[in-house]
């Protein structure tokens, strides 16, 4: 299947239907802002006059990262494997917000470096981490595409079986700050010293590592920057793929995407180089505190609603965010028109 050719472009008629709809409601023109704008690119994405955000899904994709070995991160990577107990356990952020939201929510193994064994993690492993990225490719261009396929199916079950109508992508990978930071820096020719800050936690001198371990991996990978999957097959993230994948479902189903922080807009980015319609079905939760983030937005070509100073990932800020959503939709369903409401409009 060709991933790209399934998304269609957005109904940019309808949105326009929904446009000057909205002029009719009991307010005056533009005065409800960026509310106005979110509704009518809901409207050109699900095609409906008055469409549906809920209820929202929330995957959380997890997987390890090889490029751990060169000291990269504050955490060790067995926090990997911890953090999605937590999740199971229901005492994470994500989890919380999804409760919040009222979202359904599911966690997906799809390459962290050790067994899980547990029924509530969907196990699509595609392997036990991805390689060091200093020293080979962190995935084959095989298993790259198996892991966008992975995150396509999960996302496809939770439209088709569940019902969504929104989806929000998370992720959980100790060090994996460094390869989305190493596919921005390709993606957006900008030196990587201008994208790459303290993830969960470094000091100056290990960023200034962190910086030097990135540099020497794209130098020894050459990814082709016209290539997306050669990209993130040489540096990228097992649930970095996912999380593109998932979203390329969402595009081809007409289901908004609610895009979260650093690590979730280059898995956004990624997807709209794979297909470029795809982009227009993605809205920005939230502004990262993360460095790099101002840049994959910019790339992305978006407007944040929230900064919060957020950098957890998980899908914390888009959830956080949805509620704006809800507001969108709940504005054009329920607010009186001028006629309805026997109001004299602006003469």
């Amino acid at each position: 299947m060709n991933i790209s050719e399934t998304i269609q472009p957005v109904n940019k008629e309808n949105g326009q239907k929904v446009a000057e709809y909205i002029d009719t409601l009991t307010k005056p023109l533009g005065s409800l802002g960026r509310l106005e704008e979110i509704a009518i690119q809901l409207a050109e994405i699900t095609g409906e006059a008055f469409p549906t955000v809920t209820p929202p899904g929330v995957i959380v994709f997890a997987g390890d990262h090889g490029v751990v070995q060169e000291g990269v991160s504050a955490y060790p990577q067995e926090v990997t494997s911890q953090m999605v107990m937590n999740f199971v356990y229901g005492g994470a952020g994500i989890n919380v917000f999804s409760r919040q939201i009222g979202a359904k929510f599911e966690i997906v193994d799809v390459g962290v470096a050790s067994d899980l064994n547990q029924e509530s993690v969907v196990n699509k492993k595609v392997r036990y981490g991805t390689r060091n990225f200093c020293v080979e490719d962190a995935m084959t261009r095989a298993e790259a595409e198996q892991a966008i396929a992975v995150g396509y199916e999960r996302a496809e079950a939770m439209i088709k079986q569940q019902g969504i109508k929104c989806l929000i992508v998370g992720e959980m990978g100790i060090g994996n700050t460094t390869p989305s930071s190493a596919i921005l820096a390709v993606l957006s020719g900008k030196d990587i010293t201008e994208l790459v800050g303290g993830g969960t936690g470094l000091a100056n001198e290990q960023i200034s590592h962190k910086q030097a371990v990135i540099k020497r991996g794209i130098e020894a990978r050459k990814p082709d920057r016209n290539d997306p999957i050669d990209v993130l097959a040489k540096l990228g993230g097992l649930e970095i793929a996912a999380m593109t994948g998932a979203m390329l479902a969402a595009a081809a189903y007409r289901i908004p995407i609610l895009v979260d922080g650093f690590i979730c807009t280059v898995s956004a980015i990624l997807a709209k180089e794979i297909s470029s319609d795809a982009g227009d079905y993605m809205i920005m939760g939230h502004r990262s505190f993360e460095v790099g983030h101002e840049t994959a937005i910019n790339l992305l070509g978006k407007k944040p609603l929230l900064d919060l100073g957020f950098r957890l990932g998980e899908g914390t800020g888009a959830a956080v965010a949805f509620p704006i959503l809800q507001s969108a939709v709940l504005m054009l369903k329920e607010m009186a028109t001028f006629s309805s409401a026997g109001i004299s409009g602006k003469e």
